[in-house]
């Protein structure tokens, strides 16, 4: 009796291992690092606004418990508490929410906080999209770790629809060059490995300092004037004043043709489901360059 008991011990406890195994969660973050979770979070903090976008996406809100500063989209993240801004987490706070998930943003987010936001042992998945399958696919692989898969699936696939109609719709376009002006003072654009970037090309765009090595590069006027571009674009968050220092310089072929443009900025900048409404506005912009004569 006592080795039959034995082996009924053994098999219960080989079921629930079985079990909880089988009920586990796992997807690859952004970084290629693996998140698994025992079961569905339930309790999630977002530490950027483009998360914050990416989660309601999901399907996940109901389940979202902390959000950082400036997660003001959709209109019922505004009632979520902040615990912090990008730069200044508040780390005790996170901690006593007891989220069961972090969704931090890799590059945003310095490693030093999250280097204590790890000593919790609390999962946590860095978000860093940086292209539109990588967004689409951002709202697939939260909505597996927060169990809301379906809903997550019907938005992802409608972001990719969104997605291929202007890539098919822009395959022969002529090319439009275009400076993105993302700062005045210093002068700053962004290179083609920038999301933004991949908004231009989808559009059949040309970013004029795309071959430049750092991310974020500072330029000089005179640059931007050799450079000579179509179309100069800057979000609307910058110093809007900026772009009409450029009507000085009448040879510039955006000056001369009054190509000088403002695109929202939470729609462009965050990495979120609203970067197909920029990339939209984007083509609309220079699919009017193209009908002008």
């Amino acid at each position: 009796m006592r080795a039959i008991r034995s082996v009924l011990i053994v098999l219960t406890l080989l079921h629930i291992t079985t079990g909880t195994a089988l009920a586990s969660i796992s997807v690859i973050d952004d970084t290629n690092h693996t998140v698994t979770l025992e079961r569905p979070a339930q309790r999630i903090v977002s530490l950027a606004p483009h998360i914050t976008e990416l989660l309601f996406a999901a399907g996940a809100s109901k389940r979202i418990i902390g959000v950082s500063a400036h997660s003001d989209f959709p209109q019922a993240a505004n009632i979520i508490p902040s615990v912090g801004n990008i730069s200044g987490i508040d780390i005790e706070r996170v901690a006593k929410l007891k989220p069961d998930l972090i969704v931090a943003w890799g590059g945003g987010n310095s490693e030093t906080q999250l280097a204590r936001l790890k000593k919790f042992n609390i999962p946590i998945y860095i978000s860093a999209p940086n292209d539109f399958e990588h967004v689409a696919s951002s709202i697939e692989r939260l909505g597996t770790l927060a169990g809301t898969s379906e809903q997550a699936y019907e938005a992802a696939t409608l972001f990719r629809h969104r997605w291929q109609y202007l890539v098919t719709s822009h395959k022969n376009v002529r090319t439009v060059s275009v400076f993105y002006q993302l700062w005045k003072n210093p002068l700053m654009t962004l290179n083609d490995t920038h999301m933004i970037s991949k908004v231009i090309q989808v559009c059949g765009g040309k970013n004029v300092f795309g071959d430049l090595t750092p991310l974020v590069p500072t330029v000089t006027t005179e640059a931007v004037l050799a450079a000579n571009p179509e179309v100069i674009i800057t979000p609307s968050d910058a110093n809007e004043s900026s772009l009409v220092s450029w009507q000085r310089f009448h040879a510039l072929n955006a000056t001369r043709k009054k190509q000088l443009y403002i695109i929202p900025a939470d729609e462009i900048s965050r990495s979120g489901p609203r970067i197909i409404d920029a990339a939209e506005r984007m083509c609309e912009l220079l699919d009017n360059v193209r009908a002008k004569k």
